[in-house]
């Protein structure tokens, strides 16, 4: 895998700070999809389970955006 930072404007900047917002951004949406379509409430412990959500979903944009 490659991740090189982007120059802009001469400050360097990690390719992890996007995948970190996009991950929150997707997360989000998830979490929401599954209240709407009531299967929140089988959840047991809401917050850990938001926490590894996210930790899963950043993990997969990683391994499929860091090849390009």
């Amino acid at each position: 895998m490659e991740l090189r930072e982007w120059a802009v404007g001469g400050v360097l900047l990690s390719p992890m700070l996007l995948y970190a917002l996009l991950a929150l951004l997707l997360t989000g949406l998830l979490c929401l999809g599954l209240q709407r379509a009531g299967l929140a409430r089988w959840i047991w412990h809401e917050a850990l389970f938001d926490c590894a959500l996210y930790v899963c979903v950043l993990a997969a944009l990683v391994a499929t955006l860091a090849t390009w």
